[in-house]
Parts: structure tokens; sequence; C-alpha cells
């Protein structure tokens, strides 16, 4: 059995596996195809070498070059990811591969294929869909390929069969146990990837990418992830796996200077937080990570985590307007989001600050909020992005009942260029306003002389070099997009 994983190529900068519909960046980043790469790591426990994982945006790889690549390894089974704004370009690429290549079966993974496995399966050449988290999933459906037994054993699977759609039971989340048998992330980037390829606009370069546990408990409304992907249940991998696993990228992959933890909610067992920084004190490793945070971590766990060598904290604050906070169930207030910055900055950690603009409710008068509650607490980095209803999340449905959605495909939340376009519109707050408002954040915040402290302070750090190099990259990026911005006539909001 020959598997072969496939991010397909799209627009340049394409993030096909984020939290959010599938974007390309302003910044200077570029995902790992980080679900992939887990369940490529799955997949060589059970066929060794014959898995081969395949990332065209990284590689600047077209449709015939993947065509090409296939023809050459010949694999019996191709596992594409997809994401809601480009199915349409994915199920493309899946028909010329079955035209071209003639791989025996393809099976699509990914957000859409929870939300929507019939369409995915009747309007596309797939043979199946995996639902939600797929490592085992693709495994055992390779498996029963090898072994030529019955599909419908494999939960988490809906697949044609005699031309009709079936639906196999979920599968359960992995557990904890099960999340340390999967192998190191790190280890197959190592062995199919260049850590040179990929960049976070907020992380040291070149840096990797890893989960440390799966799920989150909590209720945003917006958010998808826990909908589409890992369920709500947060299942953590051991203190003494994760160690271990900075350990193997410190002594395998020694070029790597930042390790970011992609848990939604790394920071919501301080007991764990404690457990691990212990441990990597402990061991005497010497590496910077950085992770995703709520503004509800108290000071003495940010203090220890700093001195274990977290750098950075990336923090959803959302907006700057209570009310809105209440609405979309974020569990946090403006004044919790004020005292964790004043915390982070004692504890000499970085912020990184996550704003979305246009949430239920937003007006000019909210928005207004924001940006000023922004340039009041001065985060390190601040990224401004528009409200994106997902499919399956409390917003997507409130959005689609009300008349606010203006698109039924999700291919249209993104332009030619693959940057984000805003899809819902209020009476009273359009989606020209909630675009201007993000644009305008930005400039603000990034292109006004009151950054230049918080910038200088930023090159001034113990890894300022590094941090000046990776502000230079972002910076070019994100000119470009403001150009592009003007191009298309988004003038600022006033």
């Amino acid at each position: 059995m020959k598997v072969y994983l496939l991010n397909p190529p799209f627009v340049p900068h394409f993030v096909r596996c984020g939290r959010w519909q599938g974007a390309a960046a302003r910044g200077a980043t570029l995902y790992y195809p980080i679900w992939l790469s887990y369940a490529t790591g799955v997949l060589k426990q059970e066929f060794g070498k014959r898995v081969r994982l395949v990332d065209a945006p990284a590689w600047q790889w077209d449709r015939e070059d993947v065509i090409n690549d296939v023809k050459k390894f010949k694999p019996d089974l191709v596992i594409v990811e997809t994401n809601f704004s480009s199915v349409k370009n994915d199920t493309d690429v899946i028909a010329e591969l079955k035209s071209e290549s003639d791989p025996s079966k393809i099976v699509l993974v990914g957000p859409p294929t929870s939300q929507f496995p019939d369409q995915m399966l009747q309007n596309s050449q797939v043979d199946a869909v995996a639902r939600f988290e797929y490592d085992f999933a693709v495994r055992d459906y390779a498996k029963a390929m090898e072994e030529n037994t019955p599909l419908g054993n494999v939960l988490g699977l809906s697949y044609k069969e005699d031309g009709r759609i079936m639906h196999n039971a979920n599968r359960p989340y992995i557990s904890s146990e099960d999340l340390d048998s999967i192998p190191f992330v790190s280890r197959v980037y190592q062995r199919h990837l260049s850590v040179w390829d990929y960049r976070l606009d907020h992380a040291l370069y070149p840096m990797v990418q890893v989960f440390t546990g799966r799920g989150c408990p909590n209720f945003c409304t917006f958010c998808s992830w826990p909908v589409t992907l890992m369920g709500r249940q947060y299942r953590a991998r051991s203190v003494t796996n994760v160690v271990d696993e900075f350990e193997f990228i410190v002594n395998a992959l020694p070029d790597v200077r930042e390790i970011f933890i992609e848990d939604d909610t790394f920071t919501i067992n301080r007991t764990r937080i404690r457990q691990l920084c212990n441990e990597i004190k402990r061991r005497d490793i010497h590496v910077p990570w950085s992770c995703n945070a709520r503004a509800n971590l108290d000071y003495e766990s940010m203090k220890l985590m700093k001195e274990a060598g977290c750098r950075l904290l990336d923090v959803g604050y959302e907006s700057g307007s209570d009310e809105i906070l209440k609405d979309i169930k974020k569990g946090v207030t403006t004044a919790d989001s004020r005292r964790f910055t004043r915390d982070a900055r004692r504890a000499r950690l970085m912020v990184l600050a996550d704003v979305i603009i246009g949430m239920p409710g937003e007006t000019a008068e909210t928005a207004n909020q924001t940006l000023r509650f922004i340039r009041e607490i001065k985060p390190n980095i601040v990224q401004y992005a528009v409200a994106t209803p997902i499919p399956g999340t409390e917003f997507y449905a409130w959005a689609k009942e009300n008349g606010y959605l203006l698109v039924d495909d999700l291919a249209e939340s993104i332009d030619q260029n693959g940057f984000q376009k805003c899809i819902v519109s209020y009476p009273e707050f359009t989606n020209k306003d909630i675009e201007k408002y993000v644009n305008r954040g930005l400039r603000e915040y990034y292109l006004n002389v009151s950054f230049l402290p918080t910038a200088i302070r930023n090159v001034l750090r113990k890894q300022g070099l590094h941090e000046f190099i990776g502000m230079l990259r972002s910076a070019k990026v994100f000119l470009e997009y403001i150009r592009h911005a003007d191009e298309k006539g988004e003038e600022t909001a006033e």
C-alpha cells in the first residue's frame, strides 16, 4: 500500500489548515500542513517508506507538477486536504488526478468533510471523506484497502458504495494516551519537508508548529476547530512526551529557532503548565517557544513560562467592546485583557493580539472602541481580521438565519489573491465598513509613529536581530497587501 498525502496547489501563501476559512496571509506567514503531517506520521507507522507527503503551496508546485509526481510515485491511495474557501479548487485538482494519473482511491480530509460529507462526495470524484480528526481514520481506510476488508468498520468515514453514499459512525476523538502514540510531527517535518519553507510572522525563523493537546472546552461562537475538527474535550499529551519532542527538535533540527504550540487551549491547565515548564528547566533545554493563550492566564504562570523559554503569547482579544465579547461567549472582559497585557509585559513576554471586526452587534462605535483599545494596551504585534462565519459555528447559523450572509459558497470569502473578503453585512454596518475598519486598524497601528517605541522594544529583545529580520519580511508582504487594498479603493474608514 503506497499512500500520497497532498496539500494541493492554489494561490501563493495559501494557508489551508488555519483556524479560519482558508486564506492567504497578509504577512510572511505560511503554516506547515500540520494536520496532514500528523496523519503522515500515523501512516508511516503502518506503511513505512511507502508514504509521501507533498506540500504544493510551500514548494510552489502547480497542478502539472503534482500530476507528474503522482505518476512517478504511483500511489494506491491519495489523501487530499481541503478547506471551505478552496473546495472548488481542490476538487478540480482531484478530477485532474483521476483523469491523468488514475490512483486507485482518493480521500478528502479537512473541515468541510465534517459539515458537508454528502456534498463532498456527490459533487466530485472523491471516493471517500474522513470526518473530523482523521489521523486514524485514513490509516484504517488504507488498511481496509490493503486487506480488502469492508469499509463499514472504518469509523469517521463517509464513502460511495454501489452508487450510494454511506456514513459510518463518528470516530471517538483521539485520547490523551493515543496522542502520545503518534510520532512527533517534527520528525515528519524532518523527513518530508524543509523548515526553511515555513514562517509565522510572529515567530523566529525558522520555526516548527506542534500540538501538545487537542480540543477546546470554550464556547466562542465563531471558532471552527472545536466543531469541524477536534471537539470540545481537551486531551493532552503527557509532559514527558512533549518535552521529549522539544529535545528531539533541539538535537535533530538545530536550525529551528522557535517552537510554536498550536493548541487552542494550551494555557487552560495551570498545573500542566507548571509541570511542563519545570521539566523543560530540569532537562536544561534552551529553545524559544510560544503558544496560544487566553486572556485569563495568571502572572505566576507567565513568569514560569518565561523562565522555561516562552517568548510570546498569541491571544484572542477579539474586541474592545464588552458587549460584543459577551455576545460571542468569549468568557473574558476588556478588564481581563488589560490585566493580562500588563502581567505579560511584567513577565517580559511578547503579546500578539488577535482582533476581529464584524462580529454580531458590531457598529462603527464598537469598532472604534476596539481600535482605541488596541492603541491603549499596545501589544507587540496585532492581527486584524474580518469576521467570517464558518459552517458549523453558532456565528454561521445566526448570520444565515438573519440574512446577513452574503454568499452561499465560501470560495467567495477570498479574492483572486487569496486574501480575506468580508461576507457578512449588517443594516447599520456593511461588509465594506468592516473591511475598511480592518485596514484602518492595521494602518493606524503599524504605519503610525506611535508604533516606533514598540518596534524598538521588539528589536532590543534577546533575539533582536531575528525579530528585526522577521519584521522586515512581514512588512514587505503587509505593504503589498495595503497597496492591493488601495488599488481596490478601500479608503480608511472615518
